[in-house]
């Protein structure tokens, strides 16, 4: 049943398991399908009826992205009701702040100014954001193609170390055997030669080494938050991984998270986003370091997480939010939601089969929490949706949870911290 009775209209911008978990969050509202567009069709939002899918190959980078939108501007500035405008992944929240005077011609844009988010995504720039404003982060060193040209590259570090790329936009276009979206590297050898992969294959913007802090997937934590158009934060959900998937593409992608209260967190993260002006989504990845006891902040993505559906899940629906800012104005005079204390419908989020996360998570107190509420039927995953079933999409999603299946049997090594 719808549960927002206003008129407005979503436009996503993606195909991914972002965008259906947003379209379906906007389903739960509304009760209608939502339009999104998008550069390729991707299998999350074949097969469905929440979410219809316009596609413009080249549309995820510019000119093809302004041309296009400039057609839908057109398109929609003859809509009375706000059209609210997200972007599901980096490069679109990108494209968006980058054009963001021109698009608020027929979109609500709820995203930060381009200076700010060129300061943010980037994240040898974040850490020195980080810096200012006393957020604990990894031991950290900056590697420039120079350095690797002149051979001058020192690791401070012991191994392993994590190494990844600044420039997580610039990333999307670079393309290796064996590359993947962060890396964790075991000794001096394994160093050099995947240094000098990354630079041989286009890369050109600095690469960031960390000190690796001990302990697996279920050191994770990651926070997502909603900051409203006067840069109040108005709601934060945090989350505890207890298993990434170990495809080398992938690693780093949550398949299972159960919800979680922190308030020195919440607290934290609040001050922080209300100090630099934040707008809009925002997501948070960082893992516990036991050797000073705090939690470390990896990065901040100017958007919703690709598993951020499990907020929705356990009753914070992430679609609400912007509506209750933009359209109803009712967000202005709310207190901030600090979720999951107390929350009478926690559950479970799950991106792959219960047998793989029975198999595969490692047996701790979190994980025998997660199996009860799988037991009481408490858990869900983002593409599995009852309201959007017919034949072809039930085999989609099986063919899915198969991949996941061959991926965890191929790839995982259980981290002994």
């Amino acid at each position: 049943m719808p549960t927002i009775e206003a008129n407005f209209t979503p436009v996503l911008l993606g195909s991914d398991f972002n965008v259906y978990g947003m379209a379906r969050s906007f389903y739960e509202l509304t009760g209608k399908p939502v339009q999104a567009y998008a550069g390729a069709e991707l299998a999350p939002t074949r097969y469905t009826k929440i979410v219809d899918v316009d596609i413009t190959p080249g549309f995820s980078e510019d000119p093809v992205f302004i041309e296009k939108m400039r057609d839908l501007i057109l398109k929609y500035q003859t809509h009375t009701e706000p059209v609210i405008l997200i972007g599901c992944g980096d490069g679109y929240a990108e494209l968006i702040a980058k054009h963001k005077t021109e698009l608020e011609a027929a979109f609500v844009c709820p995203y930060i100014d381009y200076d700010l988010l060129k300061r943010l995504n980037n994240k040898e720039k974040f850490y020195q954001v980080c810096e200012e404003f006393d957020l604990p982060y990894p031991k950290t060193k900056t590697i420039t193609q120079q350095m690797v040209l002149d051979g001058q590259v020192d690791q401070p570090f012991g191994y392993p170390v994590a190494l990844k790329p600044a420039n997580s936009v610039e990333w999307l276009d670079v393309h290796f055997e064996g590359r993947k979206k962060a890396f964790r590297i075991q000794s001096q050898a394994e160093f050099d030669m995947i240094i000098k992969k990354i630079y041989d294959n286009g890369y050109t913007s600095d690469l960031i080494l960390q000190d690796f802090i001990p302990g697996d997937d279920s050191r994770m934590r990651v926070l997502n938050a909603y900051v409203d158009q006067n840069h109040q934060v108005k709601m934060m959900c945090l989350g505890h991984p207890l298993l990434e998937d170990p495809a080398p593409s992938a690693i780093g992608n949550y398949v299972a998270i159960m919800p979680e209260y922190n308030e020195t967190i919440y607290k934290q993260i609040q001050t922080f986003l209300e100090a630099i002006k934040f707008t809009g989504y925002a997501n948070f990845d960082m893992k516990y370091d036991e050797r000073d006891q705090t939690y470390k902040l990896f990065e901040i993505n100017l958007r919703q997480g690709r598993s951020s559906f499990f907020v929705t899940l356990n009753g914070y629906n992430l679609a609400q939010w912007v509506v209750k800012d933009y359209v109803t104005g009712e967000l202005k005079d709310q207190a901030t939601v600090y979720a999951n204390k107390d929350n009478d419908q926690a559950a479970l989020w799950l991106g792959v089969s219960k047998g793989v996360f029975e198999k595969y998570a490692r047996d701790n107190e979190d994980k025998t929490k997660a199996l009860a509420l799988i037991k009481a039927g408490r858990y869900g995953t983002t593409f599995q949706y009852a309201k959007d079933n017919n034949p072809k999409r039930w085999v989609l999603t099986q063919w899915m949870l198969h991949n996941y299946r061959k991926n965890f049997a191929r790839y995982f090594k259980e981290n002994k911290g």
